[in-house]
Order: structure tokens, then sequence, then C-alpha cells
């Protein structure tokens, strides 16, 4: 954990001392969460604006579009699409930095005086002033016409300015009637291309779960690998960044027929329609509204295209950059040395290549997010992130005890056929009433069970005695100490009161970190992807706790959950905080969502020495049982 027994001892003695604080005058609803704004040096919560990174980055995006719609300077419209990246991926909490250090703002790399200066005007008054004048001049339902496929800012602009038009339904109606094709550039081409674009809207605009995209990719490669002329194929963009949710699929393929590969991929089953084929390039629509892109390229530029369309566009305009740096030029074609304009190509056919020219290691896709891989590689110290291979445990499941729908001999079995080492069982505790939760005598019961499992195994396999307890509405866990102190593992989640404030939220999490029954808060933000948004938390209070008691966060595998997100790991990570990824399977089948965590963690840059259940039982023990014991 890389803290000493000393200084663990004086943290845990001073956030007691916290306690003590706050129950003198524990009626009043915001006394802990005061007294742990204290302790980091924050402002009472009345203080500020309570607006986390998500909402702040949202303000500045809708500021870039208004003002690409109004045609603004571009270099203006760059620097808040780069500040609300920033802002959305950071791990510091700009709300307070906003409140109790601006200058702080600036040292952000991405983050400039006016973005800095926007920030402090929207968390101290709750606005942008610039975003608030455009909108009392542009409609906000103009926001959903820019993101129409084939429009594009300049033309929505000229279709509100002379049409009026400034929604959705208005634009169709526009369309339909044939205004559209009557304005100067446009043409009864242009307004299909829009009219389909409104039709497809709602379908392109979601976003799909990578492990869904991951099923789409495999039956994809199955089905172009059989085509003779292929030699190369590898699939790119965000799914190969393993972003949690993906927008569409690239594909790359080098093969000596273009129209053989086109011919095969039209000829996939769900493919609905051909939206675009070319000489080399080909776009499908399959049933579902999901977009798959194909690039057949040749094999010398096999790698640098592979790079270029891998991204992130952040991290490209960083690669491109360094080579103009080197007198070089990076494109999807290759690295080319330029002298007096001309041209000599120098490298990409592997990714290798590419980057050894900018005298880089190759970096790893999940990486190449423009945060830390440059000065990882520059430095010779990516890190080795970790693999499926090396998780040994699985430490949350549940079975037909309570929601689940395997047996307790069924899922120790399960997971010994999957080479795990050991798992818990953490069925819900009783407040779960939907999913049937354990009071405590039931819960003995089942952990009887498994001490008799663990007998007649000998040794060969360990079961835990677990339990995913809740976290009470009004703070406190949902059993007694004294029948969770039985338990082997026991995790504290959130299932109920999830829109409470963020005080109250903060509040009940710390107060389950300080107990020594809790090995680990599990699925720690509560998001549903594409469902719920994260609850509102002090994340960084949260992470303050966790370290100071010495306890371990969940990464969740759920496909739907991957909580925490890549940005969180990347922040425990540089806390030397525990990372423990668990499946939360509810079947057999379930326990091969870990793959799916693991990706994530890699996103996050951790190592096998950052997951917690990389290590054997007994080492993971010795990180748990000081804790359970202070």
């Amino acid at each position: 954990m890389g803290r000493t027994s000393n200084q663990k001892s004086i943290a845990v003695r001073v956030l007691r001392f916290g306690r003590k604080v706050v129950g003198r005058f524990r009626h009043h609803r915001a006394g802990r969460a005061t007294f742990f704004n204290v302790l980091s040096g924050r402002r009472p919560a009345a203080a500020r604006k309570s607006m986390n990174n998500s909402q702040i980055a949202t303000e500045f995006e809708r500021l870039a579009d208004l003002l690409e719609f109004q045609g603004a300077n571009p270099f203006r419209i760059r620097a808040y699409r780069g500040g609300a990246r920033v802002i959305r991926d950071s791990a510091e909490d700009i709300a307070v930095l906003a409140t109790q250090d601006p200058g702080r703002l600036r040292q952000l790399d991405g983050i400039g005086k006016a973005v800095a200066e926007k920030c402090v005007d929207l968390v101290t008054t709750g606005e942008i002033p610039q975003l608030a004048e455009l909108l009392q001049e542009i409609p906000a339902s103009v926001l959903e016409i820019l993101r129409v496929p084939g429009l594009g800012a300049k033309r929505a602009a000229m279709i509100y300015q002379h049409l009026g038009v400034d929604t959705l339904d208005a634009l169709r109606l526009a369309c339909e009637s044939g205004q559209v094709r009557g304005l100067k550039g446009f043409g009864p081409k242009t307004e299909q291309t829009i009219l389909d674009g409104l039709s497809l809207a709602a379908a392109a605009g979601q976003r799909i779960y990578w492990a869904q995209a991951d099923e789409l990719a495999a039956a994809i490669r199955e089905h172009l690998s059989s085509c003779p002329s292929v030699t190369s194929l590898e699939l790119a963009g965000s799914y190969r960044r393993g972003k949690e949710t993906v927008g569409d699929l690239d594909i790359l393929v080098v093969s000596e027929s273009a129209d053989e590969v086109m011919d095969r991929l039209a000829a996939l089953t769900g493919c609905a329609s051909v939206l675009l084929r070319g000489e080399t390039k080909m776009s499908i629509r399959l049933d579902s509204g999901f977009q798959v892109d194909l690039r057949v390229v040749p094999a010398q530029s096999f790698g640098a295209a592979l790079q270029y369309f891998t991204g992130s566009k952040e991290h490209n305009v960083a690669v491109r950059e360094r080579a103009r740096q080197r007198g070089l030029k990076v494109n999807e074609w290759g690295v080319f040395q330029v002298v007096d304009g001309q041209e000599d190509y120098l490298a990409g056919a592997t990714e290798e290549e590419v980057y050894k020219a900018l005298g880089l290691p190759c970096i790893t896709p999940e990486l190449r997010e423009s945060r830390e891989e440059f000065k990882w590689a520059e430095a010779g110290a990516l890190p080795e992130l970790v693999e499926l291979c090396d998780i040994r445990g699985d430490l949350h499941m549940h079975t037909t005890a309570t929601d689940g729908k395997a047996s307790l001999e069924e899922m120790v079995n399960a997971a010994r056929a999957r080479g795990l080492e050991y798992i818990a069982i953490t069925d819900h505790s009783k407040r779960v009433t939907m999913a049937n939760g354990l009071d405590a005598a039931r819960l003995r019961q089942q952990w009887s069970e498994i001490d008799r499992i663990n007998r007649e195994l000998r040794g060969e396999f360990t079961v835990l005695k677990g339990l995913e307890c809740d976290i009470l509405e009004k703070g406190g866990l949902d059993l007694p100490d004294d029948v969770l102190a039985e338990g082997d593992w026991v995790l504290a989640s959130i299932h109920y009161g999830q829109k409470q404030s963020r005080a109250q939220i903060t509040e009940r999490l710390l107060e389950a970190v300080e107990n020594p029954c809790i090995a680990a808060i599990a699925h720690p933000t509560g998001r549903l992807l594409n469902r719920r948004a994260p609850y509102e938390l002090d994340v960084e209070a949260l992470f303050q706790a966790v370290r100071a008691y010495g306890k371990i966060l969940e990464l969740n595998a759920n496909p739907a959950r991957l909580d925490l997100n890549d940005v969180y790991c990347a922040a425990a990570r540089e806390q030397h905080i525990p990372i423990v990824i668990n499946s939360d399977a509810h079947s057999v089948a379930g326990l091969d969502v870990m793959r799916y965590g693991v990706v994530q963690a890699r996103r996050g840059g951790l190592t096998r020495n950052d997951v917690a259940n990389a290590r054997s039982w007994r080492e993971l023990q010795e990180i748990v049982s000081p804790a359970r014991d202070s």
C-alpha cells in the first residue's frame, strides 16, 4: 500500500477523532461531510456549486458547439473542446480547484487562461456568461440539429438563418416540403442526405457496450477471414482502445482484391444496407443501426493505417506533432521524411515501425488517450498492463440463495473449471428485498455450507464466506458487526437512495469504509452505462478514506457497469489504492465477464501489482486483515 504502519495509525486516529466530533452534532445532516471537507481543505458545499467534472465538461462542449454554429474562430472552438476533454478525464475535482486554487487550473495540461476563468465563473455562479449569451441568441434545440449526420455546423447555421429551423421536427418538415433544396449550395441530394441522417440519428447516436462490440467484432473477423484474398485483418478505433462504449467499428484489411472483400462484407448476416462503396472504402449499416466501416490498405501502409485509425484523435495529434519536430510526416499511409518538399517513405508496415521512427516503443492501444503514455514511453517506463491470465480469484458473485441463477456448488465448479484459485460468494443482504436478500440466520446457514465445501476441497480450491452488504439510506450497514465479523470477505455497496445529495452519499460510503468488517467497496459510483449516471459522490474524499483505512475499491466487470471508470482506476494507481476486479456474476456464464474488467483496468494503466486479486488469497489477506484488525 506504500504507507508505514505508523502513518496508517496516525491517519486512522485523525479520522476517528473526526467521528467523535461529528457525533456531537450528528443531528445536523451536514456534520460529517463538513468535517471531512475540513480534513481535505475544502469549503462547505454551500460555498460552491455542486458540479462534478462531467457536468462542467458538458457546458464547455455546448459552448464549443454553439460557437461552431456561429462560425467563430476555430482555434477558440478547439481550445474549449480540448478543455472539456481535460476536465472530464481529470482525477482532480475541478469545482474544488476553481473555488480554492484557481491558479492550479492553469497548471493542468490543456487548460488555458480562458477555460480556467470560465471554470471559475461556472462553479461560482452556475453559468458561463458567454454560453448564457449564446443561448439567448440561439435556441438550445439547435444543439440537436448539429448532431444530425451529414449536416454540419455551417449548413445547420444556413438552414436556421434562412428558414428559421431550430428543431429536428422542423428540419424534417423543411426537407420534406422541399424548402432546404432551394437554399444556395443545397440540392435534392443534400436534402435527402439530411433526411437519411434524421432517420438514422437516434440509432447512430447510441453507443453500444464494448462487450457487444466485441461479439460483433468476432463475428465480422470470422466472416471476413474466410475471404481468400485477405492477408491481414485488424479492428481499430475506440473498440481497439477498449473504450467502455463503442459508436462504430473500423476494419482494416490488406487484400489483393478490394472488391472481393467488400462483396464479402456486404454478405454479412445482419447487413441492412450499404451506405458507401468506393475503390478501397466501404460503410454498411446493420439491422441494429450500427455502422461498420471497412478500409483496404496496401501492406506497406497497414501499420500506419492501424495506428491512425485506432486513435484517439488526441493521441494522434501528439504523434503528428512529434513527427513534425523531427522533420517527419505521419499519416495513414506511413511515416515520411520531408526534404525540400519531397516525401520519402520510411516506415508503416507495422505499428512498431511507426513508433520506432518517432523514437518511441510501441504504445499499447488501451493507453492511447494522450494522458501519460508519451511521458512513460519517453522514460522507458510503459507499464506492463494486467492480463486476464493474471487474475487468480473472483470476489463478487451471487447464487440462487438470492438473485443468482446457479447454486453454490455450480458456481464453485464453474470457477474451478476456469482456472481460478479462490472465489467469494457474496449474495445480497436483507435490505435488497427484490433479490431475496439474506438475513443473519440464512447467511450463517450459507456460510456453514461453504465450510462443508472447503473441507471437501481439502485446500485444492478456496471458497470464501462473503456478503454484499447494503449501505442503508440513513447510514450504517444492513447486518450487525458481530455477524459480518464471521465472514472472510465483506463488500459494501449502495443500491437504494442513489438520488440523495452528494454529502449524504459520501457520508454513507465513508462510514462503510471506516467499518473494520468491510474489505472493499463494490461498484463505487453506481453508474449503469447508457442507463444511469453515477450518483453524486465526493470521489476524492472516498479515495482519502480508502487509503487511510487500508481498504480496496472494486472495478466491477459487468459490461453495463465497468465501475470504476478508467480515469478513477488511473487515480487509484497513482494513490497506491489496490483495485479488485470482480465479475459480479449472477450465473455461470457471468463469470466470463472478468475479461471486460481487465480491459478497463488496462485503460487505467493498471499492472498486475495494482490488482488485489492478481495475488493469492494468502497474499491478499495481508492487505485486508490488518485493516479489519485496526
